[in-house]
């Protein structure tokens, strides 16, 4: 069939018109496969601030843990293979590495003289070497005992043969860390610690105790961790805030909480627990935690109340009332959109966003 020069035309006409909706057809398609990407990666991607902080990696179930994580094939640990999780070690570290700054005690397994007769000719057997043969990694379970002081009193022999009167000298008890309470720092301390750092309740830690032969009510060792905090720690809180707000760089930022028989609040409502800390060339590190019931942008105001530096954030918006500071974004937020915005395999010669 011959075509007329007018039905060339306009089938040229209709074949770019289709290449066109073809190419918009296709970036559409692209744009929804971006869309549906970052979809699922906010659904079962990793969430920064909550997987590592709040549900991190390593975190697991108290009940059947040992059901869940045991394999017959693991191979027990060698010197060459031996590591530390959470920290960052070479592949072959020895165990002098490792225990480098533990304390060492030699077991050395002699004979006793009565063995040391040879039995061949009945001369004495002498030390001739040693050899190590194997090393363990003990502990020593925690020890409780009571700290009894005693004030001496002394009186000038001297003084009161000549004058009648003695001269009296009576040494001096150090102060106790709680008036009339058997808390020493060291019981205080380690409470704290396991509370607070290694997350085991009060309630756990009176089983704890208990099992120790020690009875001490929960109701006693909140007692205890509250008012150490009043008398010991409130000064010390006041102190790094002072000095914190002295810095020329803060970095701020606030995570939900749940609050049990909070005044005025469901159990299930979230509150907040603010952070505050020094930038990474400061000479004094400092991290200061503030709990408020909400997240309104008056909290971080009142908090850094006087303070004119550099504030890091997030893109929160409350963050706006805090006055006479430059604030400044925070580089892993705005990193995190460049990774939402390259798509799968790409690289920085294909994709702005991995170049970004």
């Amino acid at each position: 069939k011959t075509y007329t020069a007018a039905e060339v035309a306009e089938l040229q006409t209709t074949i770019r018109q289709q290449q066109a909706e073809i190419a918009a057809l296709k970036k559409k398609l692209d744009h929804m496969n971006e869309i549906l990407l970052n979809a699922q990666r906010a659904r079962f991607g990793q969430s920064s601030e909550k997987k590592t902080y709040v549900l991190s990696e390593d975190q697991m179930c108290l009940f059947h843990e040992a059901e869940l994580v045991q394999d017959p094939k693991a191979e027990e640990p060698t010197e060459e293979t031996f590591t530390v999780k959470c920290h960052a070690r070479k592949k072959k570290r020895t165990i002098d590495e490792l225990a480098k700054n533990l304390p060492v005690e030699k077991i050395v397994l002699q004979l006793p003289e009565s063995k040391l007769t040879c039995s061949k000719c009945g001369g004495t057997f002498r030390l001739i070497g040693k050899k190590l043969i194997r090393r363990e990694l003990i502990i020593i379970p925690q020890e409780e005992k009571i700290l009894e002081y005693y004030s001496c009193t002394y009186a000038c022999d001297r003084c009161e043969k000549d004058t009648g009167y003695a001269h009296i000298l009576t040494t001096q008890v150090p102060p106790p860390l709680m008036k009339h309470s058997l808390a020493s720092p060291s019981t205080v301390a380690d409470i704290m610690t396991k509370k607070y750092v290694d997350g085991l309740p009060l309630a756990r830690q009176e089983k704890l105790w208990a099992r120790q032969g020690v009875e001490l009510s929960r109701a006693t060792l909140a007692n205890w961790v509250i008012q150490c905090t009043q008398t010991w720690l409130k000064p010390l809180y006041r102190h790094m805030k002072r000095t914190l707000l002295e810095d020329a760089v803060i970095h701020a930022d606030e995570t939900t909480v749940q609050v049990l028989k909070e005044n005025g609040k469901a159990a299930t409502s979230e509150s907040r627990m603010w952070v505050y800390a020094s930038w990474e060339g400061s000479k004094k590190p400092i991290r200061i935690f503030e709990y408020q019931p909400d997240r309104s942008g008056k909290r971080p105001a009142n908090f850094l109340k006087g303070f004119c530096g550099y504030l890091v954030t997030d893109g929160y918006a409350g963050y706006n009332q805090v006055k006479n500071v430059t604030h400044c974004g925070c580089w892993a937020h705005a990193r995190r959109k460049w990774r939402e915005a390259m798509p799968d395999g790409a690289t920085v010669k294909t994709s702005k966003a991995a170049v970004g």
